[in-house]
């Protein structure tokens, strides 16, 4: 098995603890940045029948900036500096890079028929670009909240909401992960405003820099609402509407389900106090088989076989869905689904359960 990862990342020690357990041979790993900077080296590794997983770019600071310089030159923007820890820079100009890494890499996976992708990269890039996943899925007959499109800063929101006669949505970036940017807007009759996010917007030099911080903010001021949304806009924005989170006590949750090999697998319940239940946020766990009767439990298991369909070449993929009243809806399709330590599906963790689900015994 060879992975396209980053060094050292906890990705790399929970796959390779999983071979041991499995009594299998370590992985080869290829480092992100190694691979960018000399492609030939994955055709060298790739010499010999071979299962081949890419693990996110995004634990390798080299390889981010690498892919976002990239993006820069294709985008025909001036270079980028590197972003600071937790910085949402030009996510658009990241993806650029990405995308065309991705494209690459699909050519030279094409020349070597030994390898067998665990994921293919171009349903990795599909489902990087949120708001592409999203319209994918829908037309796949998934369940998805409604797509309201791209939102270009606060003036075209404050239209959108006006056409769509809403007084609350969601705002998400297009190419952001883990909540990154997201949120959670509200606006009432007599014109006062609510967004609730994890996005810390800071000044500095007359520049405006968004980072993703842990500490969820609620925002009523216009002119701090406005900032925040065209801050994120300009690195592309879309909006969808507003579906409400069943509860446990005084928590809301949703649900991260790991498909492997298009099956539903591992699941948990991720409950915060916040609408954003991402478990990075310092969310709770929560234990699915509790909190969903049969007929619930019966809709995710069909919603996730119907999303999982609409990616046939992606082995592992992770979902989110709010599941309420016999109906699942799907709010994203993760790659990279699978980071979930500890978590137990028939006695093995999403790594050492993948390797049993995609039969590799080598």
């Amino acid at each position: 098995m060879l992975l396209l990862a980053a060094s050292g990342s906890k990705r790399v020690r929970l796959l390779q603890a999983a071979r041991a357990q499995l009594g299998l041979p370590a992985a080869r790993v290829l480092a992100w940045q190694d691979w960018l900077a000399q492609p030939a080296l994955l055709e060298l590794a790739l010499a010999e029948p071979c299962l081949f997983k890419i693990e996110p770019p995004g634990d390798d600071p080299v390889a981010h900036l690498r892919l976002l310089r990239e993006g820069c030159r294709l985008l025909a923007r001036p270079p980028a500096r590197a972003p600071e820890y937790g910085e949402l820079m030009a996510m658009d100009a990241w993806f650029a890079g990405f995308s065309a890494a991705m494209e690459g890499l699909s050519r030279q996976l094409a020349q070597l028929p030994l390898a067998q992708a665990v994921n293919a990269p171009a349903e990795i890039v599909l489902m990087t670009d949120k708001l592409a996943c999203q319209r994918h899925l829908a037309a796949h007959g998934a369940r998805t909240p409604a797509l309201l499109g791209r939102v270009h800063g606060y003036d075209h929101l404050q239209c959108l909401l006006d056409d769509y006669a809403l007084d609350r949505l969601y705002l998400k970036p297009r190419y952001g992960s883990s909540a990154s940017g997201v949120v959670a807007y509200r606006r009432n009759r007599a014109g006062r405003q609510q967004a609730t996010t994890s996005a810390s917007v800071v000044q500095a030099g007359g520049e405006v820099r968004l980072f993703n911080v842990k500490r969820i903010a609620r925002h009523e001021r216009a002119a701090d609402i406005a900032m925040l949304v065209d801050a994120l806009a300009a690195q592309e924005l879309y909006a969808e509407a507003w579906l409400d989170k069943p509860r446990c006590g005084d928590r809301h949750y949703d649900l991260r389900v790991v498909a492997l090999a298009g099956r539903p697998a591992h699941r948990v319940a991720r409950l915060g106090a916040q609408m954003m239940t991402n478990l990075h946020l310092d969310n709770q766990r929560g234990d699915v088989a509790t909190l969903l009767n049969a007929a619930d439990m019966a809709a995710l298991e069909a919603a996730v076989l119907q999303a999982a369909r609409a990616f046939p070449a992606s082995g592992v993929a992770g979902y989110d869905l709010v599941v309420r009243r016999g109906q699942a809806h799907v709010l994203e399709a993760n790659a990279f689904g699978d980071l979930l330590p500890g978590l137990l599906w028939q006695g093995h963790d999403t790594y050492a359960a993948q390797l049993r689900a995609l039969n590799h015994h080598a």
